[in-house]
């Protein structure tokens, strides 16, 4: 069920007696899907229409399940070309599915640098020969990375990459980041954000704050952040252009944020499950899992975070999947690299932390995984229509689960949440015709032709 071949790409099937959440059209209810090659039929309230129901038709139980879109994640870090040792496109776009996700976006701080149409290619190449999710590459700001000349944006486009940045590192030259930007808005892409002031951060491995006094490690304040999403706010005041800010941390940048939306600016921005679920304090053991880049901040923050999912401040929920190796990460806190890895466990930690602890429904964190990165990339409208791809993933919110290291599909062993118990879970992917994951043999046994 879980092999994708010519036949079963074409294969009517049918989910039967499912919770069907698609925000796209407010549809929370019991009901069903019925797909064939590729497209969604039918997919609504009730029973499968009878004229659906063929002889030939692969049938699926799947009570107790919710169908939801697929998930769509703006940010992740697949290390190939160059660095497979720490993850590739072919396990990196594995966990996405074990994730639930059919749409990733990678960014380009690769060895060699995505900045060329060359490298673009390679890597939807190299995504579609692995055939897990689409991947959906972001070409570089300046070439290099280094920040001094910028990239050749029309033909990084012209070969597929959906936005520019320089992930990673930010781009300290603001004459560079607005001529970018002036590109961005001539060939209808956005210019995604990495806010981080170098000169304030350099040596920080926490936030700066109670915790990193306490347990004797440099701090990395707020406004390492904050001073470069306000700049980089009021070039796209200066230009017109769309600006998509990264993994946002603080009360501080949330407030930015805000006022910019209420401006009418065209600002987007993300978080991550790390920020809503983890704080500062979760260093005091000096785990290296528990670094990254922004660093983890305080309760505060986190709870202005979640309240800024909830008005929309903040517009979707992105990974910032980071694998490293075992011999780079399990070295002494402050010697360790940044980064965290989160395709896998980010539904259930989401699920976990804003709908059964923190109030927030189903529905607004469905869309928030979803519908917010077709906006932000102009990916296609994350739907359940007729008509619409047959992109969806089963879930069991009921489902306890505790993740382990050696059942990831990833090569990254760098999880926070590693050993703890989390609720909800995804037990199926299906990627266009076929299922790119199958979790559960219950759903092997209730598929009957």
């Amino acid at each position: 069920m879980g092999t994708s071949t010519a036949k079963d790409r074409g294969k009517r099937r049918i989910i039967e007696k499912v919770r069907v959440i698609d925000p796209s059209r407010g549809l929370d209810a019991s009901g069903h899907l019925v797909c064939e090659g590729g497209k969604i039929l039918s997919c609504g309230e009730g029973p499968a229409p009878a004229e659906l129901i063929t002889p030939e038709a692969e049938r699926i139980d799947a009570s107790g399940l919710v169908l939801a879109p697929g998930f769509q994640d703006v940010h992740v870090h697949f290390r190939e070309p160059g660095q497979e040792d720490k993850e590739t496109i072919a396990t990196g776009s594995a966990a996405a599915a074990a994730g639930g996700f059919t749409d990733v976006a990678t960014m380009p701080n690769t060895t060699p640098v995505v900045d060329t149409a060359g490298a673009v290619r390679l890597i939807l190449d190299r995504a579609r020969e692995a055939g897990h999710c689409r991947v959906h590459p972001i070409g570089a700001i300046s070439m290099g990375l280094a920040g001094e000349k910028m990239a050749e944006y029309a033909d990084l486009v012209d070969a597929g990459a959906v936005g520019f940045s320089d992930d990673g590192r930010p781009v300290a030259d603001g004459g560079l980041m607005r001529r970018a930007m002036d590109y961005s808005r001539i060939l209808g892409v956005p210019m995604i954000s990495h806010p981080e002031d170098l000169s304030l951060s350099a040596g920080g491995v926490m936030h700066e704050g109670a915790w990193s006094t306490r347990l004797g490690l440099r701090g990395i304040p707020y406004a390492a952040e904050t001073a470069f999403i306000a700049r980089d706010i009021e070039l796209c005041r200066l230009t017109g252009a769309r600006l998509h800010v990264c993994h946002v941390s603080s009360r501080q940048a949330v407030q930015l944020i805000r006022r910019a939306k209420e401006d009418g600016l065209p600002v987007t921005a993300e978080t991550a499950p790390h920020f809503l679920d983890l704080s500062d304090a979760d260093c005091a053991d000096y785990d290296p899992r528990f670094k990254m880049n922004p660093p983890l901040r305080t309760i505060d923050d986190q709870e202005a975070l979640i309240e800024a999912l909830q008005d929309g401040t903040l517009d979707c929920i992105a990974t910032d999947h980071a694998p490293h190796t075992a011999t780079e990460k399990n070295r002494p806190f402050a010697e360790a690299p940044f980064g965290v890895i989160g395709l896998e466990t980010s539904f259930a930690v989401c699920h976990d932390r804003l709908v059964r602890r923190g109030g927030m429904s189903l529905s607004r964190l469905i869309e928030l995984m979803s519908g917010g990165g077709a906006r932000i990339l102009g990916l296609p409208k994350a739907s359940l229509d007729a008509g619409a791809p047959s992109d969806f993933t089963l879930l069991d919110c009921e489902e306890t689960w505790t993740p382990r290291g050696r059942d990831f599909a990833s090569k990254g062993r760098n999880c926070p949440w590693l050993g703890r118990s989390l609720t909800g879970r995804v037990v199926a992917t299906h990627l266009g015709g076929s299922f790119s994951f199958v979790r559960s043999s219950r759903l092997a046994e209730s598929a009957r032709a």
